[in-house]
């Protein structure tokens, strides 16, 4: 019982992860920003007034987190399409000239 409220009790967060996955459409590697959770702190023992204040601290810090990290992993993932767009073209670009080359070798 102590340790399910110890785990009720504690703060979670939103933390931007960052992975690299592969994008068969462009052939290439292509990162992208992720929303992970993670439990911080913790407290197991309060009483009255100190526990709701705790409570409210908590539940502030896992907003703020939530907010922050979101803008984080919007701009991020919007900078990594940009990316990914440029690698796209490229890869495009390649495909049309040995495309190209192949049909005038014939």
């Amino acid at each position: 019982m102590a340790s399910a409220v110890s785990v009720a009790l504690s703060a979670c967060i939103v933390v931007p992860q960052t992975q690299s996955v592969y994008d068969p459409d462009c052939k290439a590697m292509t990162r992208q920003v992720t929303l992970e959770t993670a439990v911080i702190g913790g407290f197991t023992h309060c009483v009255g007034d100190g526990c709701a204040a705790m409570l409210a601290t908590l539940g502030f810090v896992t907003a703020a987190s939530v907010v922050v990290s979101g803008s984080i992993a919007v701009v991020g993932n919007a900078v990594y399409w940009m990316e990914r767009q440029g690698q796209c073209a490229e890869t495009r670009a390649r495909t049309r000239a040995a495309a190209a080359a192949a049909s005038a070798a014939k």
